[in-house]
């Protein structure tokens, strides 16, 4: 990975301009993550291998209006290789996956219109949790059983981290190598507002070493912060990605490399590059403007096979 060498480069990647970027912190490192990081990342496939070596994934999403989200995160987790999917959402929402997406199993809940009880989670080999969950107490219970009881890291996004920063002692219970991916303004919800880029990442980076997990702050730049305090910048994506969806999509990335035993490192940045990449290709077959979050689950694949190519 090319290490960001100077001042001038990482006030570029942050958009600010020079003159208002403090002097750097020495103690952490910066990085770009380039194609030829991410190859290693991929294993080539076992001519032998089944459903069951690319392990089980667990989405816990959805509410009355949001079903969206829960497809969205579902169809791209299994677009990323997970080799079974669970999905647990409202009772509403069983028929709406079902028809939008046969290749999903379901489990639901007995509430209707929102998240309520907290599955088996002893079958399963990596959990996300998050999109379009809504804000519902009962939703929040959840939550909190599910971090006092997963016993391994997870992927938390969206809703899930809207409802930690209602209440911030959940932080301390996320466990260790979880991977949390906020926009800014959900970052600034759990850390508090920040005046610049610069100050928002260093926010990113001391909370990823405290917690010990790996924190995606999502931009045109995404970084992914590391318990060892180093910082990551992702260099695929582009503006066409900033549409409704696009972050559902990029934790069914996350959750379906997860499944496949990937480490949270090696999940983080693989995830964030193919999501980058596959929006990419999708600016390329039709335009920035038009695009939408299922055209970057639709060139996923291509996303993987540009890779293959290096």
């Amino acid at each position: 990975m090319k290490k960001v060498e100077n001042t001038e480069k990482l006030a570029q990647i942050l958009n600010m301009d020079l003159n208002e970027m403090p002097v750097e912190n020495p103690d952490i490192n910066y990085f770009s993550v380039e194609p030829e990081d991410i190859v290693p990342l991929i294993p080539v496939r076992n001519r032998f291998a089944h459903k069951g070596n690319f392990g089980h994934a667990l989405l816990i999403a959805g509410s009355r209006g949001k079903m969206g989200a829960a497809v969205l995160g579902a169809k791209a987790c299994l677009r990323s290789g997970a080799g079974l999917l669970t999905v647990h959402l409202p009772a509403c929402g069983e028929s709406i996956m079902q028809i939008a997406f046969p290749e999903a199993m379901t489990e639901a809940d007995q509430e209707k219109d929102f998240i309520t009880q907290l599955p088996s989670l002893s079958k399963y080999d990596a959990i996300a949790i998050g999109p379009g969950i809504g804000l519902q107490g009962k939703t929040a219970a959840v939550l909190f059983e599910l971090l006092r009881h997963s016993g391994k890291p997870f992927v938390i996004d969206a809703d899930a981290l809207n409802l930690i920063s209602e209440n911030k002692t959940l932080l301390r219970l996320i466990p260790a190598g979880s991977i949390l991916t906020p926009h800014p303004k959900e970052f600034d919800r759990l850390a508090g507002d920040s005046k610049t880029a610069y100050e928002r990442l260093q926010k990113a980076i001391r909370m990823a070493e405290q917690l010990k997990v790996y924190l995606v702050l999502k931009g045109a730049h995404s970084a992914i912060c590391t318990p060892e305090k180093q910082c990551f910048f992702n260099s695929t994506g582009n503006p066409g990605m900033a549409t409704a969806g696009s972050g559902d999509v990029l934790t069914g990335i996350l959750l379906g490399l997860s499944a496949q035993s990937y480490t949270p490192f090696n999940a983080a940045i693989a995830g964030v590059f193919l999501h980058g990449l596959a929006g990419d290709i999708a600016a390329e077959k039709s335009s920035e403007e038009s695009m939408i979050a299922g055209d970057i689950i639709a060139h996923l694949g291509n996303a993987f096979t540009s890779l293959r190519g290096q």
